[in-house]
């Protein structure tokens, strides 16, 4: 029962994942302007677009409301199979090799994700709490994914691994979840294409005008962020920003599979990650290049969060590299 409820945790969170990029990008994440329900419905009311419904302001946009509570459900969904998960692994967790503090951790912040869900709409789209709502999902799909790794059986270390290239996995680690938050960033400010179609110059230039002193705005809560409030040579500074973390993830992810190279049981996965890396920094660059079409930016998250996911697998195998035993250290 456990293995199935975590496969099908990972699926779903999976699911809810895209369906929150695709909103997002959809600019539906205000198309219902309450919550939890739709004009006060429990589903997007049946009306004409452009009605106003009594009670709100915003007018009716039906197709992007469906697209809103269709992913509100699958997460409510969600939230049930990972407290059912919980309860599992509290009835038996030392046949799952499981402590319970990790899936205690899933359910806490699977709530706070339906909190930070909420406030996305409540606040209006701000930039800061939708990023957080963003990390959130890509946190949950990270516990779950770990939970997964757990009940896989590890065989030992054929070499031990340098107490250098460890660290260097985790600065890997470190810089690609504060690449992908940048990523976020840009995208919830509507960055994405301030620098216009062009690669790798932003404006015709390689250094171009921007304001970085407010590239990091937060704003104050209570403004409609809709479609972003800041000007042009600040959402350029977002996206240069992002520009160069994506260089420097990129030289370090390969700096640490050459080093890793010689390690034979992480071959298959080196490649994996890899020939992510390589297809991220593509579609990030098609992304620019071809205006941001819907397709090609909900595969650039989407391969972010496997591409994250990959290196969390490596980081298993490199600290966890023991054989496991129903009997094993709970972890």
């Amino acid at each position: 029962m456990y293995k199935h409820l975590l496969k099908l945790s990972i699926i779903l969170v999976l699911i809810v994942v895209i369906l929150g990029t695709y909103t997002r990008l959809s600019d539906a994440g205000l198309s219902c302007p309450d919550w939890p329900g739709c004009y006060g419905q429990l589903i997007v009311p049946s009306a004409p677009d452009g009605t106003k419904i009594e009670g709100y302001d915003r007018p009716l946009e039906a197709s992007k409301g469906y697209k809103e509570m269709v992913h509100r459900y699958a997460a409510s969904i969600l939230g049930l199979v990972i407290l059912l998960l919980w309860w599992q692994t509290f009835k038996q967790k030392p046949i799952y090799r499981q402590s319970m503090p990790l899936p205690t951790f899933a359910v806490f912040f699977v709530i706070l994700q339906g909190a930070f869900g909420m406030w996305t709409v409540t606040l209006l789209v701000h930039p800061g709490i939708v990023t957080l709502h963003l990390l959130g999902g890509f946190v949950t799909t990270s516990v779950l994914f770990w939970l997964f790794l757990n009940q896989k059986t590890l065989a030992r270390a054929p070499v031990r691994i340098d107490s250098s290239n460890k660290i260097l996995l985790l600065v890997v680690l470190t810089v690609l979840i504060f690449q992908i938050t940048l990523g976020g960033w840009t995208s919830t400010h509507y960055a994405a294409l301030s620098c216009g179609e062009q690669f790798p110059t932003c404006l015709g230039a390689y250094w171009p005008d921007m304001d970085l002193s407010k590239a990091f705005y937060w704003g104050p809560l209570g403004v409609d962020y809709e479609y972003g409030v800041l000007e042009g040579p600040a959402r350029v500074g977002i996206q240069m920003m992002h520009r160069i973390g994506a260089l420097t993830t990129a030289i370090l992810m390969l700096l640490f599979v050459y080093r890793f190279r010689h390690y034979a049981h992480l071959k298959s996965s080196l490649l994996v990650a890899g020939g992510l890396l390589a297809l991220q920094v593509t579609l990030g660059i098609l992304n620019v290049l071809l205006s941001l079409p819907m397709i090609i930016a909900v595969l650039h998250n989407i391969v972010a969060l496997l591409l994250l996911l990959s290196v969390l697998n490596i980081i298993h195998k490199v600290f966890k590299s023991q054989t496991q035993t129903s009997s094993g250290r709970l972890s």
